[in-house]
């Protein structure tokens, strides 16, 4: 739904009447991340009649309001902030007693909206209405800055083409775009330390013109722009990442002490923040089984214990299943001697996964001594599977030879590899009485 945006007046008759739009002129001055806007909008009363107008203006949430000014047949008039209560009785004085007066203020119901009482416009005078406000102007993913000039500006006339809605009851003439009775200009100075790149819109621009170097350009709007959509801005810099200080001379015709007679700084900082990775879930994940004599004795000294093996070939086995699909996976088991299920690590699938089980029920506590360092040395050497980090998971009840040359051999190749993400997870079958 589209609310009616512009010049209108109230009738004796239901719903709202916009005031004749004749044109529109913009001015836009971008500084970094920051427009600057001007905006004259020229109406006519065509009645005969005067008429009690007032002017709606649609605006983004991060800008605001410094200026607005009326010409009404010559006569100026220049908005000044005033407390809210009188300000309207200032307002209601001037119109009783048929003078001019202007009223600006945030609409109740919407706080993206200023409408602004313009009073009576005699038969056939006509008003520009000069309003300037400051916009911070939004980012997108590609980090341009996007500046849009709502066509909801346009409210005298509709487009053939578009749909008749609104929220409320208006008496639009549809015409062709062909037709339309009033113009648009708008001219856009953009300016930044960090290089100006390129300009784009969804309007047709004219060719884009660089003032002396790149940090410095003025583009504007072809002849003939019909105003039947938004017009949108995309601006690219250079080095849109790079922080940056404009800085701003107070207005020399401020009043003493007013805050707009002060310099004033900004400073621009857009970091380029990497997106969070999501955590690795495929990996290759290699399970070392200790199947050396002592793992055939009992989990601990209670009666009728499990062996160890027992306890780790369950383990294994619920780890097995529990395998992401698309992960790459082997299994050793070693002793005074090792082996592996497979030649190098297999892709998870049914198939290797329903292997892999049938090898690992079979497996008994047979291979005599516990000398880890050759297998672990043969998982080191062998070659690596890119994007799929390696992660060991060992089973032993603790009891290997040569512990400083295995605690030296994981610490050499955890340095070595720690591109590669490189885990080892220890599974201790517990040998603890009670």
């Amino acid at each position: 739904m589209v609310c009616p945006c512009g010049l209108l007046t109230r009738r004796e008759e239901p719903g709202l009447s916009p005031v004749p739009l004749k044109s529109i002129s913009v001015t836009l001055s971008i500084c970094e991340f920051v427009a600057g806007v001007s905006a004259t909008l020229n109406y006519e009363n065509e009645e005969n009649a005067p008429l009690e107008a007032f002017f709606v203006f649609p605006m983004d949430e991060d800008s605001a309001v410094y200026s607005f000014e009326a010409l009404v047949d010559g006569k100026k008039i220049v908005a000044e902030l005033q407390e809210k209560m009188k300000a309207h009785a200032n307002y209601e004085e001037a119109i009783s007693q048929g003078n001019q007066a202007f009223l600006l203020e945030e609409d109740k119901d919407s706080r993206d909206i200023f409408s602004c009482n313009v009073g009576n416009l005699p038969p056939g005078s006509k008003a520009a209405l000069t309003l300037k406000y400051v916009q911070e102007l939004a980012l997108e993913a590609d980090g341009a800055l996007r500046y849009v000039l709502p066509a909801i500006l346009n409210p005298r006339y509709q487009l053939s083409k578009r749909p008749e809605d609104g929220c409320l009851k208006m008496k639009i003439p549809v015409v062709s775009s062909e037709n339309l009775p009033y113009t648009l200009s708008m001219v856009a100075t953009i300016s930044s330390q960090h290089g100006i790149e390129r300009i784009q819109s969804n309007c047709p621009l004219s060719p884009l013109e660089y003032l002396g170097d790149k940090t410095s350009a003025q583009i504007s709007l072809a002849d003939g722009h019909k105003f039947d959509r938004d017009v949108e801005l995309l601006i690219y810099y250079s080095e849109v990442h790079a922080p940056s200080v404009a800085v701003e001379m107070g207005e020399p015709t401020a009043k003493p002490d007013c805050l707009m007679g002060h310099p004033s700084a900004m400073v621009s900082f857009y970091p380029d923040i990497p997106e969070a990775q999501p955590p690795i879930t495929c990996r290759e994940f290699v399970f070392v089984m200790d199947c050396s004599g002592s793992m055939q004795c009992p989990i601990n000294n209670q009666d009728k214990s499990q062996p160890r093996i027992e306890a780790a070939k369950e383990t294994l086995i619920l780890l097995l299943k529990s395998l992401p699909v698309g992960c790459y996976f082997n299994i050793y088991r070693f002793g005074s001697t090792f082996e592996a299920f497979f030649q190098n690590s297999a892709q998870y699938t049914q198939h290797t996964m329903e292997e892999a089980l049938k090898k690992v029920t079979l497996m008994e506590a047979d291979l005599g001594g516990t000398e880890i360092l050759a297998p672990l040395k043969s998982i080191y050497r062998g070659p690596s599977i890119p994007g799929y980090p390696l992660q060991l998971f060992v089973f032993t009840d603790g009891e290997v030879d040569n512990t400083f040359s295995v605690i030296k051999e994981v610490k050499s190749n955890a340095l070595k590899h720690r591109q590669k993400a490189t885990q080892i997870r220890s599974i201790q079958m517990d040998t603890s009485s009670e």
